[in-house]
């Protein structure tokens, strides 16, 4: 990149970490318990401008004033669920907008995040999906929507104890910035989510698996939803490039932490992954894998061709998983009135790259009709 390249890129205060914040200020001619403080004031006091700094000198509050663009993004919509999910529509400087979601509990919050504004994958059960793909976040756009929920819920009162990245987007295809923001969100001594309480989720990006376990040491979530080939070559098209075979043998070598499971995201589509048979595959897909299930109904939008199933499947699905000594967790819906649900979010993508290679009905005709005969 040229000097001149260089130069008119905007550095955003939230999109550096604890050593290039700290050599900015020593450029400045600060003293580097200046770049703490600025640290402190973003991530753990959660200000929301330079002016709101109040133990910074007025001269270096100018400074940054004039010299660093905002960090937060602009919300353009904020909806609220009747069982108290949240829902912010973030805009970005482009035009961009992405969704980040609240889920409250008793005793915890958690925030799901985006990583890319659409997402490239088009599993064809999911919203996002079929929007396309526009463009990959930066480490200042996921961490700022962390900085300006977590303000907001706090500000009223709640809390927010675990972050997800399992909003719009495939983070092992932005890896450096999931990366970098996490490693923030990580920070002691800022925003302090521990290892335990933040979550990446990945379709399969099989070869960077990994890299999750060596850079973040975070939970690992996978979107599994099926272990057959043809299911799942139509329900995330990934497949067809990391197959399920190969997605088994990456989950037996991954290095988890002592006490810790991989956790494999499960939407239950009815007619199509939710029968015995598939239960009793999935139980030999994860034999010998520490592993939590998290089953997930089907949450409709406007256009799918998938239906929830009824309760009773959903139900009998997770007893075999039990009494085969799975852990297996059937997820509530929360924010379906606001399509805040799994699978439901979808942003205002400008110029995005649509993939619909496959069609639906075709793709399970076949399948779910062997799926009959079988049970």
């Amino acid at each position: 990149m040229s000097d001149a390249a260089s130069q008119s890129t905007p550095l955003y205060v939230t999109g550096l970490s604890r050593e290039a914040m700290t050599q900015l200020v020593l450029s400045w001619g600060e003293k580097p318990y200046r770049a703490q403080q600025l640290w402190s004031w973003l991530y753990v006091r959660l200000a929301n401008s330079f002016e709101a700094m109040s133990d910074l000198p007025k001269g270096f509050r100018q400074r940054l004033q004039e010299t660093l663009p905002p960090w937060l993004p602009t919300i353009r919509e904020y909806h609220r669920s009747a069982d108290g999910t949240e829902k912010w529509l973030l805009q970005l400087e482009d035009g961009q907008v992405v969704e980040t979601v609240h889920i409250p509990d008793e005793e915890r919050g958690t925030l799901c995040i985006s990583t890319q504004a659409g997402c490239a994958l088009a599993c064809s059960f999911c919203h996002t999906g079929r929007q396309g793909f526009a463009r990959n976040l930066t480490c200042h756009e996921i961490v700022g929507q962390v900085v300006l929920a977590r303000s907001a819920v706090e500000a009223a009162g709640r809390k927010v104890t675990n972050v997800v990245m399992m909003g719009m987007g495939e983070p092992l295809y932005n890896c450096e910035a999931v990366f970098a923001a996490g490693r923030i969100l990580m920070d002691a001594n800022g925003l302090a989510f521990g290892s335990r309480k933040l979550t990446l989720s990945t379709a399969g990006v099989i070869p960077r698996l990994p890299e999750v376990a060596r850079e973040l040491g975070c939970n690992l979530a996978i979107s599994l939803h099926s272990v057959r080939d043809e299911v799942r070559n139509v329900l995330v098209p990934l497949n067809r490039k990391y197959g399920i075979a190969g997605l088994r043998k990456a989950a037996l070598a991954y290095p988890l932490k002592a006490n810790r499971r991989i956790f494999w995201e499960y939407v239950l589509l009815k007619g199509v992954n939710d029968s015995a048979r598939d239960a009793r595959e999935l139980i030999g897909f994860l034999h010998g894998i520490p592993s939590k299930v998290n089953l997930i109904p089907f949450n409709p939008w406007p256009g799918s061709d998938y239906q929830q199933p009824e309760m009773e499947t959903a139900l009998h699905f997770q007893e075999i998983l039990r009494q085969a000594g799975q852990v297996a967790i059937l997820r509530d819906s929360r924010g379906g009135d606001i399509a805040a649900a799994c699978g439901q979010l979808r942003g205002a993508l400008l110029g995005a790259k649509q993939r619909r290679d496959f069609n639906l009905q075709e793709g399970f005709q076949d399948i779910v009709q062997e799926t009959v005969q079988v049970e």
